[in-house]
């Protein structure tokens, strides 16, 4: 289920009670103008959420939480700049200043306020992409919507309040100091923090950025200072873009990546382009220009892309893969070859490349060789299963070399490990269909269909086991759904929704699905001679 709008006509809020009601599994992105936050559900309930390029506020919390003191903040922020890959709470626990109890409550704690600030956002777009996990695994909660609704909403409200003070946060205050010595106010520790920052050059971006507050906390600090009249606006910060910084470059790089990962692929371009236009050595830039161009079925595009990426210095295995996929689908098979050879001789032992050189073999004609390197490739996915796609190719080379129980076989324990895997529920569906188990193929390709029902080929794999089992009227019925989804499917589903009205007595209707089934195949001997007898009778 895809659910895509606009924060104008539908709140944040709103959407986030549906998808806890509909008890929803995926990625809620969210974007606001330059600004992108993303939420991921898990049946129903909260299990992550950040906002790209916003400070990473876990330090900041437990710091001011006391869990940390601020001393093991800064000690494990230098570790962290040497080891670019790990991330900072586990960090901390390595180093033994915090748990793994006490480190899973403060993340709770920041996806809420990263939820919370979501709930500012009254402008841009939302999107919802079902089935969609987040690849932070290991720091995953879960929330209940509910509680985080009704706090959401008392935020709100009292922004509006704020907003009468803090308009937007690029004001810069500053701090009446006569008339704060003179009143001594007992000041909240988030003012009294802010106080010592405010020097009429910060904005109140800045201090949210240096005091480690969060922006909810920043804006009623500066509201209430302001209402009493400690603090004044002398102006707004100024936006200065002399020269391109290396921080702003990785802004819209991270910005991309966001886009990328939650399916919105003209908002990735935008960003990756801005990158390049920016830093044309920008490797992963261009790596994810190709990527966006494998998911939009651009695949000559791809391909010119990743040669480029290709043929700079350093260019790693995954370019080299993801070269030879979109050479693959070109039907350029002796030059996807070369490329994963390539990807083969620069990479360690990857079993997705390996599977890949099958799949090659195998668009090639050669069914042993595929076997071979299905052999080699399924070791080294260990200790995790293989991967949906060997399974598929594993079948496939099987049922090629006329062992359907082996392939059969395969197809189940694949499924067995990705039970979501739509596409090897297809397979065992034709495969049982060739079997001539055809009740066991229709329930194979309802399972896919329940998976995943915008394959067409599914439906066409559930309208063959009706079809061969006499079931006509369901035949059709898939039928009409397969092509709908793909008009130019086949010409076999024509010739038999042919079939099938000639036997209804629809003579008109079916020689129109046989024209139609000539027009995808004009070599098809049985629809010719099918027309010409049905023409023949009228």
């Amino acid at each position: 289920m895809a659910i895509r709008g606009s924060l104008k006509e539908v709140s944040l809020p709103d959407v986030l009670q549906l998808l806890a009601m509909g008890q929803k599994t995926g990625c809620l992105s969210v974007t606001d103008r330059s600004h992108f936050g993303y939420v991921y559900f898990d049946r129903g309930r909260i299990s992550y959420a950040s906002i790209v390029n916003r400070r990473d506020r876990l330090g900041d919390i437990l710091v001011k939480s006391g869990v940390i003191s601020q001393q093991h903040l800064d000690a494990a922020v230098r570790r962290q700049g040497q080891q670019r890959d790990r991330k900072l709470g586990e960090i901390l626990v390595e180093m033994g200043y915090l748990s793994h109890d006490e480190l899973r409550r403060q993340i709770s704690v920041q996806i809420e306020e990263a939820v919370y600030f979501l709930f500012t956002w009254s402008q841009g777009n939302f999107s919802f992409e079902a089935d969609t996990a987040p690849e932070e695994r290991e720091f995953l909660v879960s929330i209940n919507p509910d509680a985080l609704l009704l706090e959401g909403a008392r935020r709100v409200d009292e922004w509006s309040l704020i907003e009468k003070k803090v308009p937007s946060f690029d004001i810069v205050f500053d701090v009446d100091r006569k008339k704060l010595a003179e009143g001594a106010p007992s000041l909240a520790p988030e003012q009294a923090a802010l106080v010592r920052l405010i020097d009429g050059k910060r904005d109140a971006a800045a201090l949210v950025e240096e005091s480690g507050l969060g922006e909810f906390d920043v804006g009623k600090a500066l509201y209430a200072l302001a209402t009493a009249g400690f603090v004044q606006r002398v102006g707004k910060s100024k936006k200065s873009e002399p020269t391109v910084s290396d921080a702003r470059v990785e802004e819209h790089r991270n910005l991309g990546v966001a886009f990328y990962k939650t399916g919105m692929l003209d908002e990735a371009m935008r960003e990756f382009r801005r990158v390049v236009d920016q830093r044309d050595n920008d490797a992963p830039a261009r790596f994810y220009l190709g990527l966006v161009l494998l998911k939009q079925g651009k695949w000559a595009d791809a391909a010119n892309a990743f040669h480029d990426a290709a043929s700079r210095p350093g260019a790693k295995a995954a370019t080299f893969h993801n070269l030879a996929y979109a050479l693959e689908r070109l039907g350029r098979f002796d030059e996807a070859s070369a490329a994963l050879d390539e990807a083969v001789r620069r990479g360690d032992a990857d079993p997705r490349v390996h599977t890949s050189q099958a799949a090659v073999a195998l668009r090639q004609g050669d069914a042993d060789k595929a076997k071979e390197l299905l052999e080699r490739a399924r070791p080294l996915f260990d200790p995790q299963p293989a991967s949906a796609a060997w399974f598929h190719y594993a079948a496939l080379a099987t049922a090629l070399g006329g062992d359907y129980d082996r392939a059969a076989a395969l197809l189940a324990e694949g499924i067995a490990a990705h039970p979501r895997a739509a596409a090897l529920h297809n397979n065992l569906a034709a495969l049982n269909e060739r079997r001539r188990r055809y009740d066991d193929a229709a329930a194979n390709a309802e399972r896919g269909l329940a998976e995943d029902a915008s394959l067409p080929q599914l439906h066409k794999n559930a309208g063959d086991a009706h079809y061969r089992a006499a079931r006509y009227d369901d035949a059709m019925d898939a039928y009409q759904r397969a092509v709908k989804l793909d008009p130019a499917l086949g010409d076999d589903v024509y010739l038999k929704l042919g079939n099938i009205r000639y036997r209804r007595q629809e003579p008109v209707e079916a020689a129109r699905c046989w024209e139609r089934a000539l027009e995808l195949d004009p070599t098809n001997a049985i629809v010719r001679s099918n027309l010409e007898a049905v023409r023949r009778a009228t």
